[in-house]
């Protein structure tokens, strides 16, 4: 009788202890649940509908049909081939340029605290204003042909040109967000020991040795999460290429990106189920493109 009252008090005390445990995470669970889980589900529900917005919304279920007309959307293609160069451009020179500008601040230059706060300034400041800046600088009576002019050179029209305007939007890009990295990559470098440089050094390798054969191979898992984020926030590109054309992904949609192909379903032509599949057909881009990083990796870990 003893050794069942006390299984019986030992499983009162384990079911309060887990009451407790799930209390405690409710107000999570129910945040995620409300803001993730219900507008994922959400889209996909809208993904399989075509729907009504005007005179009331009305949905009527149209299957894979919203996922079919991905296939023989050009402008879907087209967006998707302008998206995936930005990301293969902007990503790799923002990680070298992030990594550059850290080993700098790490080598000890006088003034690197100015150096910091110089170099991180294009990251606290507006998207959108850094942007209307670059197009200021692009524009036909710009600085950019300002200075050309000044010099002899013949003037251009950056923001006209199909074959230019995205460039011009991966260059900002570039310098305003490797900043950012640079942060990471520079409290990366500070974590490692200097008695792995020391010894190096002992065995006569240089400082490019040490670079290539120490510094690289422990900053590997940190290169994994700078990529990661960089590949995710690159593909997300919207707001740049949406104030730089006003909205239309042009000229001659040369800067429309996925997502505001996304923003023109929805707000111009009204048909939130095309937007949400295309939403998927971006996430599945993303989520491919993560995995294949992290196998050429190797599975790196924080």
């Amino acid at each position: 009788m003893l050794q069942i009252s006390k299984r019986q008090r030992n499983s009162r005390w384990n079911l309060a202890e887990n009451l407790a445990g799930y209390l405690f995470l409710a107000p999570t669970i129910l945040v995620l649940g409300i803001f993730v889980m219900l507008p994922i589900l959400y889209a996909v529900f809208l993904s399989l509908h075509k729907v009504q917005l005007l005179g009331g919304i009305e949905y009527e279920f149209i299957g894979w049909r919203n996922f079919n007309r991905l296939v023989d959307d050009e402008r879907v293609w087209i967006a998707l081939k302008n998206t995936a160069e930005y990301v293969a451009i902007v990503v790799p020179f923002q990680t070298v340029l992030a990594l550059v500008l850290a080993v700098t601040l790490n080598s000890g230059i006088r003034g690197k605290n100015w150096w910091r706060i110089l170099y991180f300034l294009p990251t606290v400041t507006s998207s959108a204003v850094l942007t209307l800046i670059f197009m200021w600088i692009y524009n036909t009576d710009g600085l950019l042909n300002n200075v050309l002019a000044f010099v002899g050179l013949p003037t251009y029209n950056w923001l006209g040109d199909p074959a230019v305007a995205l460039k011009g939007i991966m260059i900002m890009n570039i310098w305003s967000t490797a900043p950012f990295f640079m942060v990471i990559y520079l409290a990366a470098l500070q974590d490692i020991s200097q008695k792995l440089y020391e010894a190096a050094e002992l065995d006569g390798a240089n400082d490019w040795q040490q670079f290539i054969y120490i510094t690289i191979p422990l900053l590997s898992p940190v290169t994994f999460f700078v990529v990661a984020i960089g590949i995710i926030g690159t593909f997300q590109l919207f707001d740049q290429s949406y104030i730089f054309s006003g909205g239309t992904g042009g000229p001659n949609n040369a800067t429309l990106t996925l997502v505001l192909l996304i923003y023109q379903s929805v707000f111009r032509n009204l048909q939130m189920g095309y937007a949400a599949a295309i939403a998927f057909l971006l996430a599945a881009v993303i989520i491919t493109m993560t995995l294949v990083q992290r196998r050429l990796f190797g599975g790196a870990k924080m």
